[in-house]
C-alpha cells in the first residue's frame, strides 16, 4: 500500500514548520522534520562518546552509521502549536536546538554513510502513514515522487522581521542587521551547494509568504493538495 507524502520546502523562517504542523493535524499524517535529523544523530553519537576523538578514525565513523540506522524517530505534534521530538522513547525537542549539537550535527552531517542511512531513514517513514515531509530537498531529493510538493519561501528581510519578533517575544535581544546578514549568507550556501542545493522541484507549487499569514498559507496549500488529489 502506498501512503501520500506532501513535502514543504524552503528557506528557514518562512512558515514551513507551523504550516507542516496543521497539515499534519489537519490530515492525521506524521511528521518529519529533516532540519533535526542531523541534530538528533549528532547529540546521540555525543552521548555515546563517538564524538570525543579530535580525528573521526574508520570505526567510529562505522559505530556512528550503524547508531543511525537504529534510531527509532517520531515528530509528535501537540496542539501548543510545539512538536516533541522522541527518539527512542524519549523527548529530546529541548535539547537538541543549542549551538554545541548544532556544531555535533556539523560534524555527522559531513559523512557520506550517515548522509545514506538519514535518507534511508526519511524515505522508510513514508511507508507507515501518510506523511508531511519539512525540508530543504525533500521534493527533490528525498520524495522526487511525491504526491504534492510546495516549496514555500519568503524575502530575506522579511524572515529577518520574523525572527526578530520572535526573539523579541521570548525576551531576548535581537540585532536585525545581523540576522539579516546571517540569514542572506545561509540562504547562498543552500542554494549553491555541489549536493542537494536548495532550489524547487519542477512540479512544485511555489509560493512566497513575505506578506501572507499562517491562515492564508495554509489554505493556499490545502487548496494546492486537493487538486493533487488529497482529500482533507
Amino acid at each position: 500500500m502506498s501512503f501520500p507524502v506532501i513535502t514543504i520546502d524552503g528557506p528557514s523562517g518562512a512558515g514551513k514548520g507551523t504550516v507542516c504542523l496543521r497539515l499534519a493535524q489537519a490530515l492525521g499524517y506524521r511528521l518529519l522534520d529533516s532540519g533535526a535529523l542531523y541534530r538528533i544523530v549528532g547529540l546521540k553519537a555525543f552521548e555515546a562518546g563517538l564524538l570525543n576523538e579530535l580525528s573521526l578514525t574508520e570505526q567510529v565513523v562505522a559505530d556512528i552509521t550503524e547508531l543511525t540506522q537504529s534510531l527509532d524517530i517520531q515528530f509528535l505534534p501537540r496542539d501548543t502549536g510545539d512538536v516533541d521530538i522522541v527518539v527512542d522513547g524519549v523527548n529530546v525537542a529541548g535539547e537538541i536546538r543549542n549551538e554545541t549539537v548544532g556544531g555535533y550535527a556539523s560534524k555527522v552531517a559531513a559523512l557520506p554513510s550517515v548522509r545514506e542511512a538519514l535518507l534511508a531513514l526519511q524515505k522508510n517513514m513514508a511507508n507507515e502513514s501518510g506523511l508531511i515531509a519539512d525540508g530543504r530537498d525533500m521534493g527533490t531529493v528525498v520524495f522526487p515522487n511525491a504526491d504534492a510538493k510546495v516549496y514555500l519561501t519568503a524575502s530575506a528581510e522579511a524572515r529577518a522581521d520574523r525572527r526578530v519578533a520572535q526573539l523579541q517575544q521570548a525576551g531576548e535581544r535581537a540585532d536585525y542587521s545581523a540576522i539579516l546578514t546571517s540569514i542572506q549568507e545561509r540562504d547562498e550556501r543552500d542554494e549553491n551547494r555541489s549536493v542537494a542545493p536548495s532550489k524547487p522541484a519542477k512540479d512544485a507549487l511555489v509560493l512566497d509568504s513575505s506578506s501572507m499569514n499562517a491562515d492564508d498559507v495554509f489554505a493556499q496549500i490545502k487548496k494546492f493538495c486537493q487538486q493533487k488529489g488529497i482529500s482533507f
